[in-house]
This record gives C-alpha cells, structure tokens and sequence, in this order.
C-alpha cells in the first residue's frame, strides 16, 4: 500500500499521464479563445491539487458535522471575507461546486415549483440555467424569456419591462454567457422592485471584469449575484454566491444541506486565493486589458470583413457572424480553427437560423491570451489567423502554415515556463 501511495501519475497511470502532458501541450501552442476559459497562476493549482483534498468538511465554519476542521474552516472563512471585500457583498458563500449550483441555490432559496421565471433566452445570449427547457429551470418553472432587438442586437429593456409586469416573476435575471454589452443592473433592479422580484445577477462571465473594475458592478444593485471562479476571475474551478444580509441565511441552508453535502476544500482554498490576487493592483491593469484586446481583436476582424454581433463588444466576449461573412456554420469554424490551433466554440447569435449544434456564429474571448501577456498588437495577428482559415476553410496547407504561425505568436508568451509535469511541484 505504502509503494503505491506514493507513486507519481507517470508510474501509476501513463495513459491518464500522457494524456495529461498533451493537453499541457494544446494548451501551450495554441491560442485559447473560448471566452469562459482562462489560465490559473500557479499559486490556485498548487491550492487545488494540494493534501486539502482528503479532507470532509460538511456545514460551515465553527458548525461543522465532522471533526479535525479547524484549519479547513479557516481556509472557508478567509475565503468567504475575502470575497465579500472584493465585491462589497453583505454575505458569501463559497461553498458551490459550478455556476448551475450557485444559481440553483439561489432559485430553491427563493422560489416554489410553478413559480415565474423571467431570464434572458439562450438563443439572445442567456444561459442554459436561466431556463432551457432541458435544464432543471424548464422543467421546474414557468419562463418568461427576454432578448435583444434585431436593430442593435442589445437587451431590449422596454420588452423586458414589459414582460416583468405582465407576468409579475418571482424572480428576474440579468446576465449571460453570450452577451458582449454592458448590462444597466440599475434599470433591472428598478422593475424588480416595480413588480416585487427577487433580482438576481449572474456575473459568471464578467466578474473579473467586476473585480477589477473594468466592468459596472452588479452587487450595489441585486439581491443575489452568482458567478463562477474560473473565467475573467481567472480563479478555482468553481462558483460563489453573494447575497445581501436578508437573504443570507436561506442562502446558506439552501447550498447545505439544501443541494450540496461535503464541500470541496482545496477548491475553495483556491477561491480564498484567486480573491487575494484580485485584490492587487496588476488585477485592474489585467482587466483593463482584457477588455482593450477584445475591443482592438472585434476592430481588427471588422477590418477583415467580418460581422460582430452588437457591432462591437464592451467586456471580453465577441460574437462573430461566421455564416453571414465567410458562409461557414459556427460548427464547422469551431473545428478548422481547432485544427489550426486557435480554440473557439460555435455559438448561436441572436435570431439565429441554424440548429443549436450547428450555429451561425462562435464565440471569442479575450481572457486567457490577456493572461499570456498578449496586448492589441497581437489581436491583429489572431484576426489574422482566424481569417486565414475562414477564407480558406477546405485549404489544408494553408490551415497547417496558420498552425505554425500560432504555435511561434503562442512561443513568444510561454505558459507555465517552469513546469516541467502539467502541475507545479510542491
């Protein structure tokens, strides 16, 4: 037993292993445009691959259900103060596993099965939790959904206002995991209020954006925000939920024992860390420039011909109308591009009329290559490998000659210089 305790991955498991040494690989020479993506800094992995994974730690701090918790429950309330400070929330809990868990928890805190739902439709840039007929939200609740207006593809509020009183919702969402506009949370918050909402904010993909000021905050506004921790935060894989103090307790109830049992620590160790870094000053100069590259990349690819949805972008999400520009589905730009070495993911736009599967449009982020160090200089490169493959997209060699381009613009910003394993030796 001791002989295999203490055996690395590459002895143990080779297949897992080498599998691992090639996505450090992918990742290393490719350029990374999905825009819910980004790089960890080394202090989370070594957070969420640390001994904090052998521990249970059910309930909260100082209640919790097994014993031998007393440095873990640090860990949770370091974790949970320092979010609260990063987005000046009246409570935290750091507990959700994903963003569909924090938002879940949110809806069974507040909402009965039946009750009304008003969130922005998937096909307009929503999320799959904000009612999908397939998601849980479809299924339990009956969803009102919102979009934007075909003239300038942004949130159309006058539709939403009058949605909210006609179908008077329990609950009302803003945010999405598709929409390249800054969002007016006061203008949301003011109909909730109007026809006696729970408001929610689902942050996921800005909130790193919040954190470093780079994008309006939500949280002065809503009665709950949830976000992830992995994207624009550039933390843990994981989520958060923040609350006002009225809410706090349901809150807290609802993730556990509500939806959740035990917790997982070296997870929210790598929260407690992810909020501590977002609080430096490099941050803000981070945000701010993920916002700037996807600004100068949407420029660079309108330069080119192409079509963005909303004509441009305020965050670090573009939506690229592939069909309308270069007649290929989304479907097919995600995997040329993939071939190629630059990773998107095809994504429907707003009045899309292609199949879910199949898509018009993909989705760009600017996020990951910001984390590289990439600047605007380099945006013009990457619009310039993108067109290349979309102009040509049955022109293999020409696809293999933009694979090497990547490969040496990725060599000039290494990741993770000093790993030697796809993990940091602690």
């Amino acid at each position: 037993m001791r002989q295999i305790m203490e055996m690395g991955m590459a002895d143990l498991d080779p297949e897992i292993y080498g599998l691992t040494k090639s996505e450090l690989s992918r990742q290393r020479d490719g350029v990374e445009l999905i825009a819910s993506e980004n790089f960890v800094p080394r202090a989370v992995m070594e957070a969420q691959g640390s001994i904090l994974t052998n521990k249970y730690a059910e309930g909260y701090p100082y209640k919790k259900y097994y014993g031998g918790c007393e440095y873990v429950e640090a860990i949770e309330e370091i974790a949970i103060n320092r979010a609260k400070e990063l987005f000046g929330a009246d409570h935290a809990n750091v507990q959700p596993h994903c963003g569909s868990g924090a938002n879940m928890a949110v809806y069974f805190a507040v909402m009965k099965p039946g009750d009304t739902l008003l969130a922005m439709s998937l096909d307009q840039g929503g999320h799959l939790t904000h009612g999908h007929p397939l998601n849980f939200t479809g299924k339990m609740y009956h969803v009102v959904g919102y979009g934007v207006t075909r003239e300038t593809e942004t949130i159309d509020y006058d539709a939403m206002e009058r949605l909210a009183r006609e179908h008077r919702p329990q609950v009302i969402v803003a945010g999405g995991s598709a929409y390249p506009r800054d969002i007016d949370f006061g203008r949301f918050a003011r109909v909730a209020r109007e026809v006696g909402a729970v408001f929610l904010v689902d942050m996921a993909h800005i909130a790193g954006l919040v954190a470093g000021g780079a994008h309006p905050s939500p949280v002065p506004h809503a009665d709950f925000v949830t976000t992830t921790t992995h994207k624009t935060l550039r933390g843990a894989r994981g989520a958060l939920a923040l609350c006002t103090a009225q809410y706090a307790k349901d809150l807290d109830r609802t993730v556990f024992p509500g939806i959740q049992g035990g917790p997982l620590v070296q997870a929210m160790a790598g929260k407690a860390v992810c909020f501590r870094l977002a609080m430096e000053p490099e941050f803000k100069v981070y945000a701010a420039q993920v916002v700037a590259n996807a600004k100068a990349l949407s420029r660079e690819l309108v330069d080119r011909g192409y079509r963005i949805v909303s004509g441009g972008t305020d965050n670090h999400l573009i939506l690229l109308d592939c069909k309308t520009s270069r007649g290929v589905t989304g479907k097919d730009a995600e995997r040329i591009l993939n071939e190629a070495g630059v990773t998107v993911n095809k994504n429907m736009i707003p009045f899309d009329q292609e199949k879910p599967m199949i898509t018009s449009g993909i989705r760009i982020g600017t996020a990951a290559v910001t984390t590289r160090g990439m600047k605007e200089s380099e945006m013009g490169r990457i619009a310039d490998a993108v067109d290349r493959v979309l102009s040509r997209p049955e022109d293999a060699a020409e696809h293999a000659r933009v694979k090497a381009a990547v490969k040496e613009l990725s060599g000039a910003f290494p990741l993770y210089p000093a790993f030697s394993e796809p993990w940091p030796t602690i």
